[in-house]
């Protein structure tokens, strides 16, 4: 679409956004799940790992962040769904159904039964396998992620967006530096790299020598043959023509001695 005369310069009419990978700045945040109830944690956790907080958000792209849950063992189910609601599992074998309960999967995998709840919130394609992979879910209150700095994130809270990362702040290159100009080779290593040059003319040389004497030969070779071809026709011819006039004279003869018996 075209610009209107009363935007300022480089404001389109546009209202679509498409996010781009330097628009995404990806944070870390601790939920503490002790005593809250399981669907309404998936929820938020489903929410935080897509970047539905965000106003950067589109369902074709991952804005989300990265979530860590603890004390997932303190979570707890609301209307009698311990003994009712069952985890089912089949291994693709024939009979390969297995039937868990809650009651039992909350006491011996909490942390198994957090991550299903959240997986089953997100996307079924690759781009909700990839917003899984962002989740950690441990049962007790520790977790190994210091280094990343994860903020504390209390259940109905929404992050803090403080805007697309400025230009400062923006990933760094990952080209590398360029190298150093390479030092000009000196005039005796140019020689000797000239001199297999001119060992090879000498063996080209050699070879179109020898190329030449032997299509010589050949030719030699050729021409002799047809000379001897050429003397053997004519001793035939020779021969030929001795037999047909011996073969007149003979002839001639007998004519003769009949004639003169006949007289």
């Amino acid at each position: 679409m075209g610009r209107r005369s009363d935007l300022p310069a480089g404001v389109s009419l546009m209202k679509t956004f498409s996010p781009r990978p330097r628009d995404i700045q990806r944070r870390w945040y601790v939920i503490d799940a002790s005593g809250a109830v399981l669907g309404r944690l998936a929820t938020e956790v489903a929410a935080v790992l897509r970047g539905k907080h965000k106003p950067i958000f589109a369902p074709h792209a991952d804005t989300g962040d990265h979530v860590i849950v603890v004390n997932a063992k303190g979570v707890r189910l609301t209307g009698g769904k311990e003994s009712k609601k069952i985890a089912y599992h089949h291994s693709g074998h024939p009979g390969g159904l297995t039937e868990t309960p809650y009651e039992r999967l909350l006491a011996q995998r909490p942390a198994f039964a957090v991550e299903k709840a959240v997986r089953g919130m997100l996307p079924k394609n690759r781009l909700g396998r990839a917003m899984v992979k962002k989740l950690q879910v441990y049962a007790g209150p520790e977790h190994p992620h210091r280094a990343q700095k994860p903020e504390p994130l209390r259940l109905g809270e929404v992050p803090k967006w403080d805007g697309l990362p400025k230009a400062d702040e923006a990933r760094p290159s990952t080209r590398p530096e360029p190298s150093a100009p390479r030092a000009k080779r000196s005039t005796a290593k140019r020689k000797t790299a000239a001199t297999p040059a001119k060992k090879t003319t000498t063996r080209r040389s050699t070879a179109s020598a020898a190329k030449k004497t032997t299509a010589k030969r050949t030719a030699s070779s050729r021409s002799g043959a047809s000379t001897a071809k050429t003397t053997a026709k004519k001793k035939t011819a020779t021969r030929s023509a001795a037999k047909s006039t011996s073969t007149k004279s003979t002839a001639k003869r007998l004519t003769r001695r009949r004639t003169k018996k006949e007289e």
